[in-house]
């Protein structure tokens, strides 16, 4: 049996796979707010409570919101501050007695979906995450790839291609720089669009909602999207050539994008020839917490 744990800012999921990959067992509760060593706590308690109800011991693959430091094994870059600098791996498997994968929650979702999901059987596969802000995974062979710094896949922290005057001045993003992808293409960027357009500040929902009316700075938003998003995707093609593209987080329910943002990459690549596919990813929210689960396979 294999557990797949997500831990996120505000609440802390818990799957339970067989070797089938079906879910036997399914857990939430909210993230402890502040304090690593709850936080510890809470994940034990939950595997404690899966394994009780299965009757079952289990590995655990953990997904987070940041990565480990290939120097010290800790975690950094987590918008979950209390997880920085904390050894989650070696406290979590002394606190369960457990064995412990812990990895990057966009490389969870691409194991998912390279697993079993909608890139399944595909050889080179980058997951993209596009909600509030945008990052991604990468899985070559069903493995996740993780790189020499453990920074394979942020993709949201490279400068958005190809701007014009109008981009101008350029967005700055939390981790210090500006013009960064993730400032253009996410949930936010795509109300920050809409906002610079119109001078409303309303949610990616209502911008949707406002296009099928037939809002034209709706429908303006809604193209700008699909010109940065396609830019982005594109310097991905020339870059890693991948096999398939799948889309998470909140706008990857824009089913719009996906015959526009098919038709539109050839335009973009070099050589103007792409055939990788961009698909919607199979398991929703679901991804992430499975992939957690699937690290026990994948590494």
């Amino acid at each position: 049996m294999r557990i797949g744990i997500d831990l996120g800012g505000t609440k802390i999921e818990l799957i339970a796979l067989d070797r089938a990959g079906v879910e036997r067992f399914r857990l939430r509760r909210a993230t402890p707010q502040g304090s690593y060593p709850d936080t510890v706590a809470t994940i034990a308690a939950m595997v404690l409570q899966c394994e009780q109800q299965l009757g079952c011991q289990a590995t655990i693959g953990i997904g987070i919101p940041g990565v480990l430091s290939r120097q010290t094994g800790k975690v950094k870059n987590a918008n979950s501050q209390c997880l920085n600098g904390q050894d989650l791996l070696t406290d979590v498997a002394q606190a369960t007695g457990r064995p412990v994968r812990v990895a990057n929650d966009a490389n969870c979702f691409a194991v998912s979906e390279a697993s079993d999901g909608a890139a399944a059987n595909q050889q080179v596969v980058f997951a993209a995450i596009i909600g509030t802000g945008c990052g991604a995974g990468i899985v070559i062979d069903g493995k996740p790839l993780n790189g020499a710094n453990g920074l394979c896949g942020e993709w949201g922290h490279n400068p958005m291609p190809w701007l014009g005057a109008k981009e101008h001045p350029l967005p700055q993003c939390f981790c210090g720089r500006y013009g960064c992808i993730e400032q253009f293409v996410s949930g936010s960027g795509y109300q920050r669009l809409y906002q610079r357009l119109s001078g409303a500040a309303v949610s990616a929902e209502q911008i949707e909602r406002l296009a099928t009316q037939g809002d034209k700075l709706a429908l303006q938003a809604q193209a700008q999207l699909l010109h940065y998003l396609a830019d982005a995707l594109a310097h991905v093609v020339n870059l890693l050539d991948p096999d398939c593209i799948v889309l998470g987080g909140g706008l990857s329910n824009l089913d719009w994008l996906y015959p526009a943002l098919n038709q539109q990459l050839p335009l973009r690549v070099l050589g103007r020839e792409c055939v990788t596919p961009v698909v919607k990813n199979k398991h929703g929210d679901s991804s992430g917490v499975r992939g957690a689960a699937w690290l026990w396979e994948a590494q």
